[in-house]
């Protein structure tokens, strides 16, 4: 029997993409996995609206917590000092931009990445993390905000994850995951995974999340037959299904329209290939490009993101912090209790490394020719120090929560190299030219894709809306 281990999870709308991958055997690969495959593939060939694509996948680099753009990628010198901090500014390989002294690697690759310094939105009612980690994964702001600003656990209900709408309109055309989440799912207090996962898309569109730490050995059992099941006895039984199919005319007439053994195969594909084992498999690097990356679990997770789009994924998605409600001043970038300290020894040495290595790795290997890279927050910091923004207490070091204006880093596609796009005012407060909403950076993630992010979809009720609230921005790109 064909054994797939992982931890069960159950919903009351069916069952999850690992119990789907779990089924064993020949039901496996007469039902289970095939449907599941093509329920993924359903609807893919309907009108999507394409535009010209510039990019086949994406790597999202996700800073939970909101990093301080201050302190790290939009330096305020001349700003009194309860606002400029601790760091000082530091040239760039591009002339006339600077960054914190915190990110020298990233400074030498400054040449091949576009800083968007105008990242803003005004947030209804407190801005807490949930809700704006909500907006940035879906495209859409949520309808329900309690007044601390948090949400509702994960619902059938909710708009889809743009990876997985991605996963959806541009199915994989081999054998590979399609979205790839690691090393888990966001989480803010109980709410784990809000704005993550397919919503009413359906659990089949759900990212594949590995739940492990690529710095230490990652288990394979996922993707792996067992021992006494070989892969001629594997062939033996889908041959025989095959057959069995074959000689049952009726039946075959009743699913031609799901055009199942084309999933057949695909399941099959999937388990036997060893491309995505082949992938997840970091041993395959030498010692010398994983130090580059760091030996962390952001920076050897980073490496992993650019073996899957090598191998094929479409969208993967790196999550920091890799521990939920860890102790803030090592593993969060939320940074209300100490700023400066954990920036200084932790954070940003980790995020340098991991972030240049990944950059210049991808660009000698020329995946940036068809590969977007996006690094960002939920939002910033205060530019003030320790003053209350969102309800918080913050000590005299720390920065608040601050949506109204922060930084991202967008690559790649033709994704203009050595530009600041957009600039914030004196203080770092507001954007003082071209603002880019966080529905607008998803909307160029479809648009990008050559999915038109004005087309129409149906949400739950079946009621039609937008694909995203946003707009493209045009300007990124060369």
């Amino acid at each position: 029997m064909l054994f797939l281990p992982g931890r069960p999870v159950r919903s009351c709308d069916g069952v999850s993409r690992r119990e789907l991958l779990r089924a064993g055997g020949l039901g496996m690969l007469g039902l289970s996995l095939p449907e599941f495959l093509q329920m993924q593939a359903y609807g893919a060939a309907a009108k999507t609206g394409q535009n010209k694509p510039r990019a086949k996948n994406v790597v999202m680099l996700f800073l939970q917590g909101g990093p301080s753009h201050i302190d790290i990628w939009d330096p305020k010198p001349d700003a009194p000092s309860n606002i400029r901090g601790e760091f000082k500014p530091i040239n760039t390989k591009v002339d006339g931009i600077q960054v914190s002294e915190t990110m020298p690697m990233l400074a030498q690759q400054m040449d091949k990445i576009t800083l968007i310094r105008s990242m803003s939105y005004t947030p209804a009612g407190l801005f807490n993390h949930t809700a704006a980690i909500y907006q940035m994964m879906t495209g859409w702001a949520p309808d329900k905000v309690s007044p601390s600003g948090q949400l509702e656990p994960p619902s059938p209900r909710d708009f889809p994850h743009m990876g997985c709408q991605i996963s959806k309109m541009l199915p994989m055309e081999g054998p590979m995951l399609p979205f790839v989440e690691m090393p888990r799912p966001l989480q803010e207090s109980n709410v784990i995974g809000k704005g993550g996962a397919a919503g009413f898309l359906g659990k089949a569109f759900d990212p594949y999340r590995l739940y492990q730490d690529p710095n230490k050995e990652v288990k394979l059992d996922d993707l792996t037959l067992r021992p006494e099941v070989t892969a001629d006895r594997l062939k033996d039984r889908f041959t025989l299904l095959k057959g069995i199919n074959g000689s049952m005319k009726e039946l075959e007439k009743a699913v031609s329209a799901f055009a199942l053994n084309e999933y057949y195969e695909k399941a099959y594909d999937l388990v036997l290939s060893g491309k995505a084992r082949d992938a997840f498999d970091l041993n395959k690097e030498t010692d010398q490009v994983r130090d580059r990356y760091g030996r962390t679990t952001f920076g050897q997770s980073a490496l992993l993101a650019r073996r899957l789009i090598e191998a094929g994924t479409r969208f993967v998605q790196v999550n920091w912090p890799s521990v939920a409600n860890g102790n803030p001043e090592e593993t969060a970038w939320d940074t209300h209790a100490a700023n400066f300290g954990p920036l200084k020894n932790l954070h940003c040495p980790v995020l340098d490394k991991a972030l240049s290595a990944l950059i210049e790795d991808m660009d000698q290997r020329g995946l940036f020719q068809d590969t977007l890279l996006v690094c960002i927050g939920e939002f910033g910091r205060s530019p003030r120090l320790g003053v209350s923004t969102s309800g918080n207490t913050n000590s005299p070091d720390g920065r608040d929560h601050w949506p109204y204006c922060y930084t991202g880093v967008i690559a790649g596609a033709g994704v203009k190299r050595g530009v600041a796009y957009g600039k914030s005012d004196a203080q770092g407060s507001s954007p003082a030219d071209k603002p880019v909403h966080p529905t607008d950076l998803v909307a160029t993630i479809y648009s990008a894709l050559g999915i038109d992010p004005g087309m129409e979809i149906l949400n739950d009720l079946k009621q039609p809306r937008k694909l995203v609230e946003g707009t493209p921005v045009s300007g990124f790109w060369s």
